[in-house]
C-alpha cells in the first residue's frame, strides 16, 4: 500500500512537471531596464519560452530599492508562474530595510545563479585620471568636491563603493539613483564623476568608446572581460566584491516545477548562442545548483552585514 502511494506521488509530480507551464510566466525584475539583472532576465526569457512552449514575460518593478517588486513575488501563488530575477543586494536587504516583510531564505525557493559580473571602477574622462592611484590622489585632494553615483541607496554599487572609500581613505559625495541605467546615463554625461558598478550592460561599450575611463575591477582576480585592468586588491589587498544575477520562485513552489526550470536553464546556459549573449555583457556564467544559490545568499549576508552595521547604512 505504501509503495503504491509513493508511486502515485512520484507519478503526480512527473505529470505536474510535464504540464508546466500551461500559460505565460511572469519574470519580475526589481530594477530599471538596462541594469545587469534586467539584461540577464531578457536574455534567458525568450529561449525559456521557446523551450517550454509559453512566453516568459519580463516586468520591471522599480520601487523602493526593488523591495516592493520582490515582495510581490514572495506573495505570489507558488505555482511557477511568477519568478524573480534579482541581483546581489537581494541577500542583504533585510539589513538595509528594517521593516522588510520578506526574507531571502524563508520566502523564496532558489532556482539558479545564472551569472556573476565584475564591478568596475569607472570615472568620467573630465577628471583626467587613468589609474587607480591617480584617482585616489585626486579624491584626497578634492574631497567632497567629487561625487560618486550608485544604482540606489540599497544597491551593490553603493555598498562596494563604501567599502572602496574605506580602503582608500577617501570621501566623495553620494548621488543615489533608481537603478543602474539612470546612474550610468548621468555618469556618461558628466553629472556623476565616478562609480563602482556592474561591468555588464553598456559599461564596456562606453569604455571602448572613450566615454568612460575604467581604472580597476573589484574581483579578487583580474577579469577576462577587462584584461588590461588591475584589481582594486592589487592596491588594497583583500578587497573583493562582485555582482550576480539569479532566479528565484516563491517558497512552496512545487519541486517538480523547480526541477524543470533548473533543468531547462542548465540546457540553455550550455547553448553557445545564449552563452555568447551573456558573455557579450561581461557576464561569467555560473549555472549552479539551487543549494549553491542558497549558500551564496547566506555567505553574502555574513560578508556584508557587518559593513552595513559598522557604517550605519540604512534606507528606512
Amino acid at each position: 500500500m505504501w509503495f503504491r502511494l509513493f508511486a502515485l506521488v512520484v507519478f503526480c509530480g512527473q505529470c505536474l512537471a510535464q504540464a508546466y507551464p500551461s500559460k505565460p510566466v511572469r519574470i519580475v525584475v526589481p530594477a530599471s531596464p538596462g541594469g545587469g539583472s534586467d539584461v540577464v532576465a531578457r536574455i534567458v526569457a525568450a529561449p525559456l519560452g521557446e523551450a517550454l512552449g509559453h512566453p516568459f514575460i519580463v516586468e520591471n518593478r522599480v520601487t523602493s530599492g526593488g523591495i516592493v517588486g520582490t515582495q510581490q513575488v514572495a506573495e505570489a501563488s507558488p505555482d511557477g508562474y511568477t519568478l524573480l530575477v534579482t541581483f546581489d543586494t537581494f541577500a542583504v536587504n533585510p539589513f538595509l530595510f528594517h521593516a522588510l516583510k520578506w526574507d531571502p531564505v524563508r520566502d523564496f525557493a532558489p532556482v539558479m545563479q545564472v551569472c556573476r559580473f565584475p564591478q568596475v571602477l569607472v570615472v568620467h574622462p573630465s577628471l583626467g585620471v587613468h589609474t587607480l592611484p591617480e584617482f585616489v590622489a585626486l579624491a584626497k585632494q578634492k574631497g567632497a568636491q567629487l561625487n560618486y553615483g550608485s544604482a540606489g541607496p540599497a544597491s551593490s554599487s553603493r555598498l562596494a563603493y563604501e567599502l572602496f572609500k574605506e580602503a582608500a581613505g577617501i570621501e566623495t559625495v553620494p548621488i543615489h539613483y533608481r537603478g543602474g541605467g539612470p546612474a550610468m546615463q548621468d555618469l556618461v554625461s558628466g553629472q556623476v564623476q565616478v562609480m563602482l558598478i556592474q561591468g555588464g550592460g553598456a559599461i564596456a561599450q562606453h569604455v571602448k568608446a572613450g566615454k568612460l575611463v575604467a581604472l580597476a575591477v573589484s574581483t579578487a582576480e583580474r577579469s577576462k572581460y577587462y584584461p588590461g585592468l588591475p584589481t582594486i586588491a592589487e592596491t588594497y589587498p583583500g578587497f573583493d566584491s562582485a555582482s550576480w544575477g539569479a532566479i528565484f520562485a516563491p517558497a512552496a513552489t512545487p519541486k517538480p516545477v523547480l526541477e524543470r526550470l533548473h533543468a531547462t536553464l542548465s540546457k540553455l546556459l550550455a547553448d553557445p548562442a545564449v552563452r555568447e549573449r551573456l558573455e557579450a555583457q561581461s557576464c561569467d556564467i555560473i549555472g549552479g545548483t539551487p543549494e549553491a544559490l542558497t549558500e551564496l545568499v547566506k555567505a553574502e549576508q555574513v560578508k556584508w552585514s557587518p559593513i552595513i552595521r559598522d557604517k550605519n547604512i540604512t534606507v528606512d
